[in-house]
């Protein structure tokens, strides 16, 4: 029994419009990624995460109160003379050192569980960005996204909506995904424009001298040297 391309769509009614939608979806994230950028997104759920009351925020706190500590005994030690007061420079020193060598550990532990938050991080975005990226048209390479109105579209026309190798007269996922990195990316550029446009409009600018005014006081300044 021969199916029609628009009867077609309606059997893949329930399943297309939702890849559509998830085509976008991925495309819009890595956009959003690009321009606000993978570090500063990083950043930014790290403070999160270092923000909700758990272990890791606990620890946050007692490196911040650690390192006030150490501050005030480093001042104390600075203020305080080795030859005149001895006995409690050497105390302070003391606390210095072992106060610096905990801060050290801490910051060092830290540090480690931040890189791992990083690459957990980059590994999950890549899986569900570029990984999907590609995983998607390869995998749907076949089926029509949606149907062209038939005779619309030269021959030539319809084979590259179709590439590679989903049925003549549809447009494929990868058709589909091209066309919503270039509608993002023309979106994005255009608000940054209007971002930067009203943003130099704020900008206080400097008022130029006139030359007459110029002039005028050079003339005043030579008047002055000549008295």
């Amino acid at each position: 029994m021969y199916v029609g391309p628009y009867r077609l769509w309606l059997l893949k009614e329930g399943t297309m419009p939702s890849l559509l939608v998830l085509i976008f979806v991925v495309e819009l994230a890595v956009q959003l990624i690009n321009t606000i950028g993978a570090t500063t997104i990083n950043n930014l759920l790290w403070s999160l995460v270092t923000s909700v009351p758990t272990d890791l925020s606990r620890e946050y706190s007692a490196q911040r109160k650690l390192q006030q500590e150490f501050l005030k005994v480093r001042r104390d030690l600075n203020a305080t003379s080795s030859q005149d007061e001895f006995a409690k420079w050497a105390k302070l020193r003391r606390q210095h050192d072992k106060l610096l060598s905990e801060l050290e550990k801490k910051k060092s532990s830290l540090d480690g569980t931040r890189a791992k938050f990083d690459r957990y991080l980059t590994t999950i975005r890549l899986i569900l960005t570029r990984g999907m990226q590609y995983f998607l048209p390869f995998w749907y390479a076949k089926e029509p996204m949606f149907w062209l109105p038939h005779g619309w579209f030269p021959y030539y026309a319809e084979w590259l909506l179709s590439f590679p190798r989903a049925p003549m007269g549809s447009v494929s996922i990868t058709s589909w995904q091209v066309a919503c990195t270039g509608a993002l990316s023309i979106i994005t550029d255009t608000i940054m424009a209007v971002i930067g446009l009203v943003w130099g409009a704020k900008q206080p600018q400097a008022t130029p001298v006139s030359a007459k005014g110029g002039k005028a006081k050079e003339g005043a300044q030579s008047e002055k040297k000549e008295l």
